[in-house]
C-alpha cells in the first residue's frame, strides 16, 4: 500500500472493520483514490458515498474488481452527485468500475451521472455484464451535451454488433473523444463497419482505438485504412486475435503509409500473418519513423518472416523501439539476422523472442550481437527457447560486456544449478548492469537458493523473479 494526503492507493486487501475505520477520513479528502481488489461489497458503498459527498479534491476514483453490483454502484454515484460535492470544478475526473458486477440494469444510474459530471473524462466499464441494453442506456448519458467524456473502456461487455450504432453515434457527437475500447466482445465485421463509419463522420481526433477479439475481419481491413489514413491523431492500433490473414495486411498498409499517418503502436499478435502480410508491414517500417511499438506474436512468420523484419530492422527509416515476436515459429537459423540487428541497431530497446526454438545455438549467435560495444537492447525476453545449461557461459560473458541490458527473461528453460551458477558470478560483479533476471518456471537446489537469496542481498539494484 501507499498513501499520502493525496493518495489513497491500495490494492489486494481485505478490509477489516477496524482497517476501513481507519482509511474513511483519507477518503474524504485524496485526490486520487484506488481501492482494487479489496473485498468490498454493496455494505461499504453507503460509507463511501459519504466520504465522496465531502471531498473537494477527488480527481480518480478506482473500485475496479470488488463486487460492488448495480445498487453498490447506483450508492457511490449518488456520492458524486450531491450538491456539496465539488468534483465537477476539476479539470480532470478518471473513474473505474471496472469488474464490479455492473449490469445493464444499473447503467440508467450511470447514464444520469454522466450527465451532472462534466470534468469526467475517463470512465472504466471493463468486465461488466452490460450488455446491448446497458449500452444502449449509456449512450444516452454520453449525448448529453454536459458529458465531455473523452476516453471509454468496454472491454468483455458482452456486447453485440448492435451496440455499435450508439456508440457510433456517440463518436460523431463528441469532437473531444480520443480513446474507444470495446476488445472482446462480439461486434464482429458489421460492427466494426458501423464503428469504422462513425468515426469516418466524426471530427474527433482520436488518439487510440483498440478492437482485440472482435471479430474484425480482412474486408473490415479497408475501413480500418481510411481511419488510419484520415485520423492523423491516431496513435494506438490493437487489432490482436481477429483474423486478417495476409490479405488483411494488404488491405491496411496502405493506410498506414499514408502521408498523414503518425501511428505510434500496433498490435496485431495472434491475426493468421505469414512471411508474406510480414513483407508488407516492412514496407510500412521502412517508411514510418513514428512507428515505435510492434506486436507480431503468434503468427506464423517463421524464419523468412525472422528475416525480412532483421533487414528491415536495420534500415535507417526503422527507428522501432519494442517489438514481440512470441511463438513465431522462429528457429536457431534466423538468430544470426537478430544478432546482426543487437550489433548495430540503435533504437530497439525491448524484444520479446520468447517461445521460439531458438535452443542453445541461436541463443549463442544473439550472444555475438549484444556482446558488440554499440548495443542498445534494455529488454530480452527468452523464455521457453530450448536453452539448456550449454548457453550460460556465453550469455554469463554477454551480461559483463553488455552495458546497455537491464532485464532477461530466461524462464521456462532448461536451465540447472550449474548454468545458474554461471550466470550468478556474472550478475554479482559490479560492472554488471543487470536491474532483473527472470527465471519462472526452473529448479535448482536448496543451495543454489541460498546463492540467489545472498546474491540480492549483496546487490540491491537487482532483483532475481522465480
Amino acid at each position: 500500500m501507499s498513501l499520502d494526503i493525496q493518495s489513497l492507493d491500495i490494492q489486494c486487501e481485505e478490509l477489516s472493520d477496524a482497517r476501513w475505520a481507519e482509511l474513511l477520513p483519507l477518503l474524504q479528502q485524496c485526490q486520487v483514490v484506488r481501492l482494487d481488489d479489496c473485498g468490498l461489497t454493496e455494505a461499504r458503498c453507503k460509507d463511501i458515498s459519504s466520504a465522496l459527498r465531502v471531498n473537494p479534491a477527488l480527481a480518480e476514483l478506482n473500485l475496479r474488481s470488488n463486487e460492488l453490483g448495480d445498487v453498490g454502484v447506483h450508492c457511490v454515484l449518488q456520492g458524486l452527485q450531491t450538491p456539496s460535492c465539488k468534483i465537477q470544478k476539476l479539470s480532470q475526473v478518471c473513474s473505474s468500475l471496472q469488474n464490479c458486477c455492473l449490469t445493464g440494469a444499473g447503467c440508467g444510474v450511470l447514464s444520469s451521472t454522466l450527465r451532472t459530471l462534466p470534468t469526467l473524462q475517463e470512465l472504466h466499464l471493463s468486465d461488466n455484464l452490460l450488455g446491448d441494453a446497458g449500452l444502449q442506456l449509456l449512450c444516452e448519458g454520453l449525448l448529453d451535451p454536459q458529458c465531455r467524456l473523452e476516453k471509454l473502456q468496454l472491454e468483455y461487455c458482452s456486447l453485440s454488433a448492435a451496440s455499435c450504432e450508439p456508440l457510433a453515434s456517440v463518436l460523431r457527437a463528441k469532437p473531444d473523444f480520443k480513446e474507444l475500447t470495446v476488445s472482446n466482445n462480439d461486434i464482429n465485421e458489421a460492427g466494426v463497419r458501423v464503428l469504422c463509419q462513425g468515426l469516418k463522420d466524426s471530427p474527433c481526433q482520436l488518439e487510440a482505438l483498440k478492437l482485440e477479439s472482435c471479430g474484425v475481419t480482412s474486408d473490415n481491413c479497408r475501413d480500418l485504412c481510411g481511419i488510419v489514413a484520415s485520423k492523423a491523431s491516431l496513435r494506438e492500433l490493437a487489432l490482436g486475435s481477429n483474423k486478417l490473414g495476409d490479405v488483411g495486411m494488404a488491405e491496411l498498409c496502405p493506410g498506414l503509409l499514408h502521408p498523414s499517418s503518425r501511428l505510434r503502436t500496433l498490435w496485431i499478435w495472434e491475426c493468421g500473418i505469414t512471411a508474406k502480410g510480414c513483407g508488407d508491414l516492412c514496407r510500412v517500417l521502412r517508411a514510418k519513423e513514428s512507428l515505435k511499438e510492434l506486436s507480431l506474436a503468434g503468427n506464423e512468420l517463421g524464419d523468412e518472416g525472422a528475416r525480412l523484419l532483421c533487414e528491415t530492422l536495420l534500415e535507417p527509416g526503422c527507428q522501432l523501439e519494442s517489438l514481440w515476436v512470441k511463438s513465431c515459429s522462429f528457429t536457431a537459423a534466423c538468430c544470426s539476422h537478430f544478432s546482426s540487428v543487437l550489433a548495430q541497431n540503435r533504437f530497439l530497446l525491448e524484444l520479446q523472442i520468447s517461445n521460439n526454438r531458438l535452443e542453445d545455438a541461436g541463443v549463442r549467435e544473439l550472444c555475438q550481437g549484444l556482446g558488440q560495444p554499440g548495443s542498445v537492447l534494455r529488454v530480452l525476453w527468452l523464455a521457453d527457447c530450448d536453452v539448456s545449461d550449454s548457453s550460460c557461459s556465453s550469455l554469463a560473458a554477454t551480461l559483463l560486456a553488455n552495458h546497455s541490458l537491464r532485464e532477461l527473461d530466461l524462464s521456462n528453460n532448461c536451465l540447472g544449478d550449474a548454468g545458474i551458477l554461471q550466470l550468478v558470478e556474472s550478475v554479482r560483479q559490479p560492472g554488471c548492469l543487470l536491474e532483473q533476471l527472470v527465471l519462472y518456471d526452473i529448479y535448482w537446489s536448496e543451495e543454489m537458493e541460498d546463492r540467489l537469496q545472498a546474491l540480492e542481498k549483496d546487490k540491491p539494484s537487482l532483483r532475481v523473479i522465480s
